[in-house]
């Protein structure tokens, strides 16, 4: 007996440390895809449950287990779970009275990071009415398309932003749009004040009865994304879609004894699906910013004894350019969620702040597939394992960059990528695994679908993205293709951008890339532009076009004159070569051009402002 015991133990520790050389990821595999399972089995639960239990219900549920618990801390302030459901309770009776909204009815929410975004979403959820949430940078062209594109009768607009929606009221007037502001009074034709009407209403519970034919294939929510329409395109977001990325929390590791730190723009995925929804999902307090500070940061987490964070990989470059101070880790933050950083920056954030598990994600808000990086692996977006590609079928494909399509074999089908090569990542469009599309954009949405990639007749989504897998099975962001790039945390879409050059008088066409600069994540907006017959670049209109149209982050920091734009066989505008020589005036013999906030112009771009932006005396 005594023999066959040390014998097993024996083999126990061989086997242990045979995982632990050549499985160093084993435990955190079985962690993670037993967490999976269980967030799986609670989905599908919820997809047969009757009635229908949304995340709404999932607060109620949260407000009846601890009303007096903060869900909010906001600029000194705080809100408990049971003042936020009454808020949702006056806000919906105001609405039900003030706009008739009944159920299925879109409403359109253009309001910053404040607490009443979080109760008037609420509100409107208990009416059955799915919510368009307006990126609050938007203006003019843009703001009427976003507002149009979802349906919507009805937008509630902040104070500090109607000086944007009078700028499109007569025509929001011309459809028969109901325009609200969330304020006291409006001295405005057209423009109804709110706030008096809700402080007036009942703070009574609403009749589920109200939202009953809502169900987990209904639509939620619209959030918008840029794409090659050059305008931004409203992704439906079922409930079912809400429920799944509110559990990347719990995936991730959060419980509920975890206090959020929300920082990100609420109109955005990450903040309301990952942030706000995903604290509901856990019933957890959140500490809401209007917007990102990096010097208030820690100062903040310290605060409120924040555990988890968000971020995009801007945000920690941010807070890793602080200047160094001795209680730096000094916090209690755990676990940061979020996408985009640099490899370098994830190393010198964990040397300077602590031991915090950095859970780098890649998704997209309107996608059917996503990864998670699980592990402490610097630099991967996500871990390849067999149960997620189960549920979840996707592949890498070989994809032409300079034809911008797949490359397909003699029988028409796309060829798998080698393991260690970059492939366009392409997730199977299944009842498990949707694409739903874009709200009034048909062609956009078919062209997000990809036929005949493995077999004849299937069906995947293009994410559009490049990827790559390694040999270890983590996942890699490579490089992002087609007619958008991301900056400060935005999706930017080339062809608005050059919509709006060519507004300009001077400007004929123009061909707008995204290109690397040094010490920043993602790419800055630049243009190949070509003039009119005789005319010359009219630095200062095409200044005022490009600031009167477009928000910062979208605005073309470099341009670049030339005397005719490449085309492709198929007349579309070459870009490789152009992103390629990027913004270096010692290399490039056409004129160039920096857009100048300070001098509000556009002015010629010499070596002396190059060295300064590569010396970041130049913010950009």
């Amino acid at each position: 007996m005594y023999m066959c015991f040390t014998v097993l133990a024996g083999l126990a520790i061989l086997l242990f440390s045979y995982i632990r050389t050549f499985c160093p990821y084993f435990s955190d595999d079985c962690a993670y895809i037993l967490r999976s399972l269980k967030l799986g089995f609670r989905l599908i639960k919820y997809k047969k449950i009757k009635p229908f239990y949304s995340i709404l219900d999932c607060f109620l549920d949260a407000v009846k287990r601890h009303p007096a618990k903060i869900l909010l801390h906001f600029e000194g302030r705080t809100y408990s779970y049971g003042e936020v459901d009454k808020q949702s309770n006056k806000v919906a009776r105001a609405l039900q009275a003030e706009a008739r909204l009944k159920e299925g009815d879109a409403v359109a929410l253009f309001l910053p990071n404040e607490p009443c975004f979080v109760w008037t979403w609420l509100g409107l959820a208990k009416l059955g009415c799915p919510v368009a949430l307006l990126n609050f940078n938007i203006r003019s062209k843009s703001l009427l398309h976003c507002f149009s594109c979802c349906g919507a009768k009805v937008i509630i607009a902040s104070p500090e932003l109607q000086d944007a929606v009078e700028e499109v009221l007569p025509t929001l007037r011309e459809q028969g749009i109901s325009v609200y502001l969330l304020s006291d009074s409006s001295s405005v034709r057209g423009i109804s004040a709110l706030s008096g009407k809700i402080s007036q209403a009942s703070d009574e519970p609403l009749s589920p009865d109200l939202r009953s034919n809502i169900n987990i294939k209904s639509t939620a929510l619209y959030i918008y994304t840029s794409g090659t329409t050059g305008l931004p395109k409203a992704a439906v977001v079922t409930h079912e879609r809400v429920w799944a990325a509110s559990f990347l929390q719990a995936a991730c590791g959060v419980t509920a004894e975890d206090i959020f730190y929300i920082n990100l723009p609420l109109y955005h995925s990450a903040g309301f699906l990952i942030g706000m929804a995903g604290s509901i999902e856990r019933g957890i307090t959140i500490v809401l910013r209007r917007k990102f500070s990096a010097s208030q940061f820690w100062d903040d987490c310290r605060k409120y004894n924040v555990t988890v964070m968000q971020y995009i990989g801007e945000t920690l470059r941010y807070l890793c350019n602080t200047p160094r101070k001795e209680n730096e880790k000094d916090h209690k933050v755990r676990i940061a969620i979020g996408n985009g950083v640099r490899s370098d920056v994830w190393s010198d954030f964990l040397n300077r702040f602590g031991d915090i598990k950095v859970r780098e994600l890649y998704a997209a808000t309107e996608g059917n597939i996503g990864f998670i990086n699980y592990t402490s692996k610097i630099g991967a977006v996500g871990r390849v394992n067999f149960v997620h590609r189960f549920f979840f079928p996707y592949t890498l494909i070989k994809f032409d960059i300079e034809r911008e399509e797949p490359i397909r074999n003699s029988e028409g089908l796309c060829i798998e990528a080698a393991t260690g090569e970059t492939g366009l990542l392409v997730g199977k469009i299944t009842r498990r695994s949707p694409f739903v599309g874009y709200a009034g954009n048909k062609q956009q949405t078919d062209r997000k679908r990809l036929c005949n990639v493995l077999k004849k007749g299937d069906l995947y989504f293009n994410t559009g993205d490049l990827l790559r897998f390694d040999h270890e099975k983590f996942v890699y962001f490579q490089d992002r293709v087609g007619d958008t790039f991301r900056w400060k945390g935005e999706n930017v879409a080339t062809s608005e951008v050059a919509d709006t050059l060519t507004m300009a008088r001077c400007i004929l066409e123009a061909n707008v890339y995204g290109v690397k600069v040094e010490g920043h994540e993602g790419r800055i907006g630049m243009a190949a532009v070509t003039l009119r017959e005789e005319e010359d670049f009219d630095c200062s209109d095409t200044y005022k076009q490009v600031v009167g149209y477009l928000p910062a982050y979208a605005r073309p920091r470099f341009v670049r004159i030339q005397p005719r734009l490449e085309m492709t066989g198929t007349f579309k505008m070459k870009k490789v070569k152009l992103v390629e020589e990027g913004f270096n005036p010692a290399l490039i013999e056409d004129p160039l051009y920096f857009l100048d906030p300070e001098k509000k112009t556009y002015v010629p771009m010499t070596e002396e402002i190059y060295r300064a932006i590569a010396s970041r005396e130049i913010k950009l």
